[in-house]
C-alpha cells in the first residue's frame, strides 16, 4: 500500500480517537489504534512507530494540510480536541469555494464513463454529495469520444507505464497487409486530435503506436524494462502532433494567412514558437519553428486556400502537389446534380 494511503488511514484513525468524548487516549493508545487500523485494511501485521504518530499529530495541528486541528494534551498524558465539535472532515468553505468545487465536479463528470476514470465514479458522487451539488448541467463541454476504438487499452497501457512493464502488442498499421508483434517499452500516452497514441521504445527506436490499431496486448515478463525517463513537455516541444524524429532538426516554417482567417491563427497558435513576421491588409505572415511531420502537413492543408506556405520550399511544393491532386479529383468527379 502506498505511503499516502497509509497516512490517510492514520489521520482518519487519529481523528476518530481525538473526537471520542467517552474514552481517554494516551500516545501509546493512538499508536495501537493506528496499527490496528492498518492491520484491518491490509490484512497483515503493521506496526506504526511512535515518531510517525507524533509527526502525524504535528501535521494535523499545522496548516500543512489545511486541518489546523485543535489538539491538546490534558492531564499531562491524554490527547483530545479542545473543540469537541471539531473533525478534520468538517471542511470550512465559503460560497465561492462551493461554487468552484461544483464547477470542478461538473468537469470531472464528463470523464466518468471514460475507461481509465471508471474507478472515480464513486469519488465524483461523494464530491457531489459533500458539496451539495445542485445537479446543474455542465457549462464546460470537453471534446471526447468514448466509442473511439482502442480506448479499452488505456488501462493496461497506463498501468504498464506506471509499473515499468514491457508489453507484447499485436499491431496492424493502416498500411500493413498483416499484423505484427511489437515488444515495446511503454513510456507515455499522448492524445492528439481526439486519437490516443502510445509512445514507446521498440528495438532501440522510439515509436508512436495508435491505440485503435492495437489488436491485443500481453505482458512480456522475461524482458527487462528500459526507462527513457521521458518528459512529455520536452519530448514534444518541437512538433505539432505526435511524430517525433530523433534525427530531424526543427525548421522555420513561414506561412501566410489571409486577413479573414489570420485572427484565428493569432488567437490559437499552430505551435508555441509562433511569431508574426509581417501584417498587411491582405493578411499576416507567420513563423513557427518545428519538425516537419505528417501532422503538420495535415494541419496546414486544413486551412485550404486561406493559407500559403512560403518556406521551406520542399514543404511548399509537397502541399502544392496535394492541392493539385485534390483539384484533379474534383474535376473528374461525375455526380448527377440533385433536384
Amino acid at each position: 500500500m502506498s505511503s499516502n494511503k497509509n497516512a490517510l488511514i492514520r489521520y482518519k484513525t487519529l481523528d476518530k480517537c481525538l473526537k471520542n468524548k467517552y474514552r481517554k487516549y494516551t500516545l501509546e493508545d493512538l499508536i495501537d489504534a493506528c496499527s490496528d487500523a492498518l492491520f484491518e485494511f491490509e490484512g497483515k501485521e503493521s506496526y506504526v512507530s511512535r515518531r510517525t504518530v507524533q509527526l502525524d499529530l504535528q501535521n494535523m495541528r499545522s496548516e500543512k494540510f489545511g486541518y489546523e486541528a485543535p489538539i491538546e494534551v490534558y492531564e499531562r498524558k491524554y490527547y483530545r480536541y479542545s473543540d469537541s465539535e471539531y473533525s478534520i472532515h468538517n471542511i470550512s468553505v465559503n460560497e465561492s469555494d462551493l461554487k468552484a468545487m461544483n464547477n470542478a465536479v461538473q468537469i470531472l463528470k464528463q470523464f466518468k464513463d471514460f475507461s481509465m476514470f471508471k474507478e472515480m465514479n464513486g469519488v465524483i458522487q461523494k464530491l457531489e454529495d459533500s458539496i451539495h451539488s445542485t445537479g446543474q448541467k455542465s457549462i464546460i463541454h470537453l471534446d471526447k469520444n468514448e466509442q473511439l476504438k482502442g480506448l479499452e487499452h488505456i488501462d493496461i497501457l497506463y498501468e504498464s507505464i506506471s509499473n515499468k512493464k514491457v508489453l507484447n502488442i499485436l499491431y496492424r498499421s493502416f498500411t500493413a497487409r498483416e499484423s505484427s508483434n511489437y515488444v515495446v517499452h511503454p513510456q507515455l500516452l499522448k492524445e492528439f486530435n481526439n486519437r490516443w497514441f502510445l509512445i514507446c521504445q521498440h528495438k532501440g527506436k522510439m515509436y508512436n503506436l495508435a491505440l485503435d490499431r492495437m489488436e491485443s496486448i500481453d505482458p512480456e515478463e522475461n524482458v527487462p524494462y528500459i526507462d527513457q525517463d521521458l518528459d512529455g513537455d520536452e519530448y514534444f516541444k518541437d512538433i505539432v502532433g505526435v511524430t517525433v524524429s530523433d534525427t530531424m532538426a526543427p525548421r522555420n516554417v513561414i506561412f501566410f494567412v489571409d486577413s479573414h482567417n489570420a485572427p484565428y491563427v493569432k488567437t490559437k497558435p499552430l505551435h508555441k514558437s509562433q511569431e508574426i513576421i509581417n501584417e498587411t491588409e491582405e493578411g499576416t505572415l507567420f513563423k513557427i519553428c518545428v519538425q516537419i511531420n505528417f501532422e503538420l502537413e495535415r494541419l496546414l492543408l486544413g486551412f485550404g486556400e486561406s493559407l500559403i506556405v512560403h518556406k521551406p520550399r520542399k514543404l511548399r511544393l509537397r502541399l502544392q502537389e496535394k492541392f493539385s491532386a485534390g483539384f484533379k479529383n474534383y474535376e473528374k468527379l461525375d455526380i448527377p446534380d440533385e433536384h
